[in-house]
């Protein structure tokens, strides 16, 4: 993130300087850099005081908040090296400082790239201490018992942190528009099964989980009473996708978000059993984008982006 003062300032500063000690004035003006204005930010590991306003240099541990801060047309410094979508392939390039992975702080390159500000989250959590020695750090892990209220909370503290708030305020407010707009279809629109797809296995989500934005905030019903907390979901047969029927099978493949398939679609699912459900049977098996979904999450593009799939899929 480059707003850096114009270098002919510091040029202009001592000749004003000279120019004042000539006739016989006492020279006041330019003999230090101005510190840039400062908040104190609240967040999910407490509240970090000097958090610079327009930091010059800013790296970013989580996707989400990269892809808030794109949509606001802000370009982080450093961000993690990851597998990442085609709406951010473009932090892949080399122009961008690579500060570890997304769980894993390279400590050594962070400290020599002399941030102004490190923002992580959950996966990174555990490294707060250690990185608030080298800048301030915010942890924007959102609430996942209201990752919506939560994301708006994180979304409208980047908008103070970069002088965005009215954009965010804008951009939101589309966002909740599309929101009532999707809710409206999906009443019709049948219930719907959640699953994850990795290394041959099948695990399902319901509401309130990592996926829940497809019941919990676009109204889709659930087609089965599935309760898991874990990261990963709660494992699933395909005879119990059969005994479901859902007439909505929303489906991501970790494989394809990690790297490891080049596929959004997974051939685990091509079978009989879940063919013979609803959702196989009427072309209702939605593929979602894998890294969006998986890796990116809540941010401001990314959730349009993830809407507008299910809007798409109850039309």
């Amino acid at each position: 993130m480059k707003n850096r003062l114009k270098p002919g300032l510091g040029a202009l500063a001592a000749v004003l300087m000279v120019a004042l000690t000539g006739c016989g004035q006492t020279a006041t003006v330019g003999t230090a850099a101005e510190k840039p204005p400062t908040i104190t930010v609240d967040h999910a590991q407490g509240t970090t005081a000097g958090v610079p306003v327009n930091p010059e240099t800013v790296f970013t541990f989580d996707l989400g908040v990269l892809d808030t801060m794109d949509a606001l047309g802000i370009e982080p410094d450093g961000v993690p090296k990851a597998s990442y979508p085609a709406a951010l392939k473009k932090y892949s390039e080399e122009r961008f400082t690579r500060i570890g992975s997304l769980k894993e702080p390279d400590f050594e390159a962070i400290s020599a790239g002399a941030p102004d500000l490190i923002i992580i989250s959950g996966r990174t959590a555990g490294a707060y201490e250690e990185l608030s020695k080298i800048a301030p750090t915010i942890d924007l892990t959102l609430d996942a018992a209201k990752p919506m209220e939560s994301f708006k909370a994180q979304t409208a503290t980047l908008g103070r942190i970069f002088g965005k708030e009215s954009q965010v305020t804008e951009k939101l407010a589309a966002i909740d528009a599309k929101i009532a707009e999707t809710k409206a279809k999906a009443a019709d629109a049948g219930n719907g099964l959640i699953v994850l797809t990795s290394g041959g296995e099948v695990t399902a989500y319901g509401a309130g989980s990592r996926f829940g934005i497809i019941h919990d905030v676009l109204g889709v019903k659930t087609a089965a009473g599935i309760k898991a907390n874990a990261a990963h979901g709660e494992a699933v047969s395909f005879e119990f996708i059969k005994e479901t029927n859902p007439d909505l099978l929303y489906v991501v493949n970790r494989d394809s978000a990690t790297g490891s398939d080049a596929t959004a679609s997974n051939a685990v699912l091509d079978n009989d059993l879940v063919k013979s459900t609803n959702a196989g049977k009427n072309g209702k098996i939605v593929n979602l984008d894998p890294a969006g979904w998986y890796l990116v999450g809540y941010g401001l593009n990314n959730v349009r982006a993830m809407i507008d799939a299910v809007a798409d899929s109850v039309a």
